[in-house]
C-alpha cells in the first residue's frame, strides 16, 4: 500500500527547507503532482514562509488588537480554565 497524505505531513517542513533525503523529496513531489489537496497545502505553506520572511511588521489598530486579545483570552480560558 502506498503512502497517504498524512504520511507526508511530518516531513513538509524539511521538504520546504530543502533538508530532506532526495529519495523522500522525489516521493513527496510525485505525490503532490497527483494530489491536488496536498499541492494546495504545500503551495500555501510556501507562500506563508515567503510572506513571513519578506513581510514587515505592522501595528494593528488598537480596537482590532484589543478584540483579538480578548477573543484569544476567552478561548484560552475555555480550554485551560481561568486559573491556569
Amino acid at each position: 500500500m502506498g503512502k497517504k497524505c498524512l504520511d507526508y505531513i511530518s516531513e513538509l517542513n524539511d521538504y520546504l527547507d530543502g533538508e530532506i533525503d532526495p529519495g523522500l523529496c522525489a516521493e513527496i513531489e510525485e505525490h503532490i503532482g497527483k494530489c491536488e489537496n496536498c499541492r494546495i497545502m504545500v503551495d500555501s505553506l510556501k507562500q506563508t514562509v515567503k510572506l513571513c520572511r519578506e513581510g514587515k511588521e505592522i501595528e494593528l489598530p488598537k480596537q482590532l488588537e484589543d478584540k483579538l486579545n480578548s477573543m484569544l483570552k476567552s478561548r484560552w480560558d475555555k480550554k485551560f480554565g481561568k486559573n491556569n
